[in-house]
């Protein structure tokens, strides 16, 4: 694998629905060696896609049309595991990871605080344990993390910090636990590149026309054990691509 990869994520918020909006399009477009998914909302059987070239790796949650991860890549994996390896937290189908020899990939749906943070005590408790599982995976080899992590991590991740202050995504709680996890050893890859940037997002709500004014959260990341630093080319954030209310993101790589 000593070539430039790309390496995509996107939340489609129902995959069902998004392949009735030229999916197969913006896919074959991007042309990923990589292509993550979350929020599925379907359990097996449901959907048969055809990607020629393309392993595809599905964990469904347990509950009907909720939740749900993928991975479709054209390099075959030594392991993949599903879940992060606590009971607890594992019955929602938000996370896969596949293992090659140089490296782990994770793809995660983290789960949102809820209207009046009524899950901000689940989204803490998975917190701890995902970052432990991921701490433990960088303990044997580097790790690319991408997915909807559900968390604006600074001010300028959001269009409107003030009025969102202790909304779910935007709590002190959140934001503090992400930064306790970047501290162990990881990066924000687009914030590697683009400290600074703002007015750039990848998740609007469909209310108020929130896509049109450009009234976005950034919630959707590549993040990357800090010694990939010198792997990784460019991270992006693909505004242009529609079909969900999130929009894709994008990692460049050599070789790692």
């Amino acid at each position: 694998m000593a070539r430039l990869m790309k390496f995509i994520s996107w939340n489609v918020n129902g995959l069902r629905a998004v392949v009735k909006k030229d999916f197969d399009k913006t896919f074959n477009d991007l042309d990923a060696d990589f292509f993550c998914i979350q929020e599925t909302k379907m359990q097996a059987g449901q959907l048969a896609l055809t990607l020629p070239g393309y392993h595809q790796y599905f964990n469904y949650a347990e509950r009907k049309g909720y939740s749900g991860t993928a991975i479709f890549t054209k390099h075959a994996p030594l392991n993949v595991y599903y879940g992060i390896q606590s009971d607890e937290f594992d019955h929602e189908g938000r996370a896969i990871t596949l293992e090659y020899p140089t490296f782990y990939l994770v793809t995660s749906y983290v789960p949102n605080s809820g209207a009046k943070l009524k899950r901000l005590d689940f989204r803490m408790g998975w917190d701890v344990a995902f970052q432990q599982y991921l701490a433990n995976l960088n303990k044997e080899k580097p790790v690319i993390l991408c997915g909807d992590l559900n968390v604006a991590h600074k001010t300028i991740d959001l269009k409107n910090p003030q009025t969102n202050h202790h909304n779910a995504g935007f709590t002190d709680e959140e934001r503090n636990s992400f930064s306790h996890f970047l501290d162990q050893g990881f990066m924000d890859t687009f914030r590697h590149f683009y400290p600074d940037m703002t007015d750039i997002y990848s998740w609007w709500s469909y209310r108020f026309h929130a896509r049109d004014r450009n009234a976005g959260w950034r919630i959707d990341y590549f993040v990357a054990s800090n010694r990939l630093a010198d792997h990784i080319s460019d991270s992006k954030i693909l505004t242009d691509v529609f079909g969900s209310d999130h929009c894709p993101v994008e990692l460049l790589t050599d070789d790692i």
